[in-house]
């Protein structure tokens, strides 16, 4: 067997596979750092696992290389299998590339290149000068057989490795957060009727899913209408119990998330909303613009955080919730490590992030219904595009069917 036929053995796909799902334990916990995954194999037989749990915490390789001592077991001369290019630069914890050449591991296979420009491929220099054999997974080719369809499991595995940190890529290059818009509509694209009644419409499966986004989110983001007229707590909540009624988790207090900002340029935010008074409250931070009375800034700045944002050189209708800056605003919140941020908004704040080319992806929650209706909600308001060539463009559709419901994923298109 040559080296090529070993690289994409079933055996290397499993142990890459292994590492991929160890990352998974840790996405929506590691912010603003990367969730990696690692395995440890020596003769054919894993010998360490282990993943990056929480910002400041050993990262992957470490935990891995602890795993396999902790057994009984020698790293040396084993392979380090690792989703993402270990760090080679000092933050809160010490690079691994120093406890990868100290342990003797003679061979690194990386799933995906340090997204930093700064970064990118310095690893494997250092690891090749210390005599360490480095290949990246995405490097060689796999060819799909002749007649398949679609990538092969290589080039899937590739893929995947490079789309558990979708949020921390853009981030790191952008210092802006990974933005996804959120919606649950009827087939006609409506998410409430007339009178703002949208609970439920789409059923549970669909909600529970809905939660795991808001788990792995930095932060949410709504306008200030969707507080005055549903007056969400905006928290992470767990599976359903035995009575199909959702439950609120515990929240960690090494790791406060998912943080609540509502854009309310006019400082309207009711003192009783759930946002303001909850034990979540210092979670909760209010745009607002310069035009907000002071008092009620004042007033809410006694339990939440305020931020004063400058105004949008767009001329908005006055009851718009978007008077805000929010490009401004998105380099505020990369600045503060919000990696990540789901917009859980009305149409027009949908409408602002989208066609304002603030969003990556939209996750589109269809239930088999039809509202109808002139003067129903829109999932998209706002504008709209003046023409057919303005329209926004997704790729990298995928539809999953979620009980009675589908959800739709896509990237957008810059």
């Amino acid at each position: 067997m040559d080296t090529r036929q070993k690289f994409f053995s079933e055996n290397y796909l499993n142990y890459m596979r292994q590492a991929v799902g160890l990352a998974r334990r840790g996405c929506g916990m590691t912010s603003p750092n990367p969730a990696v995954g690692a395995v440890l194999v020596r003769g054919g037989k894993i010998i360490g696992r282990g993943w990056h749990r929480r910002a400041g915490e050993p990262h992957a390789e470490i935990e891995a290389l602890r795993d396999a001592q902790k057994h009984g077991h020698n790293p040396r001369g084993s392979t380090l299998f690792v989703t993402l290019e270990p760090c080679c630069t000092r933050g809160r914890t010490p690079p691994c590339t120093d406890a990868i050449i100290a342990a003797g591991i003679k061979r690194v296979i990386v799933g995906a290149v340090d997204p930093n420009p700064k970064h990118a491929g310095r690893a494997f220099k250092i690891l090749r000068r210390a005599g360490i054999a480095v290949m990246r997974w995405g490097e060689a080719t796999d060819e799909p057989r002749p007649g398949s369809r679609g990538p092969s499991p290589h080039q899937k595995l590739a893929n995947e490795c490079a789309r558990l940190n979708e949020a921390f890529n853009h981030w790191i290059v952008h210092r802006t957060p990974f933005v996804t818009v959120k919606a649950a509509m009827t087939l006609d694209g409506k998410i409430a009727t007339a009178s703002g009644e949208s609970k439920w419409i789409t059923g549970e499966a669909a909600r529970a899913c809905g939660m795991k986004l808001r788990q792995g989110a930095d932060a949410i983001l709504v306008g200030i209408n969707t507080i005055l007229a549903d007056d969400p707590s905006l928290t992470f909540r767990s599976n359903a119990n035995s009575k199909g009624n959702i439950q609120h988790s515990t929240f960690n207090i090494q790791h406060p998330k998912p943080r609540r900002i509502i854009l309310d340029s006019m400082a309207r935010t009711p003192l009783e909303a759930k946002v303001v008074s909850d034990k979540h409250a210092a979670l909760t931070t209010i745009v607002v613009s310069k035009r907000a009375p002071k008092n009620r800034m004042a007033t809410l700045a006694k339990r939440v955080n305020i931020i004063v944002a400058p105004a949008t050189k767009r001329r908005a209708r006055s009851d718009a919730p978007c008077q805000i800056d929010l490009r401004w605003l998105m380099r505020e919140l990369g600045a503060e490590n919000v990696t990540s941020l789901l917009i859980e908004g009305g149409g027009e704040v949908n409408a602002s992030f989208l066609l304002g080319g603030l969003a990556q992806r939209v996750a589109f929650f269809y239930a088999p219904k039809i509202l109808g209706g002139r003067d129903s909600r829109k999932a998209v308001a706002g504008e709209g595009a003046r023409s057919l060539a303005e329209v926004i463009q997704l790729r990298d559709v995928e539809w999953k069917r979620l009980g009675p419901d589908w959800l739709l994923t896509a990237r957008v298109i810059p």
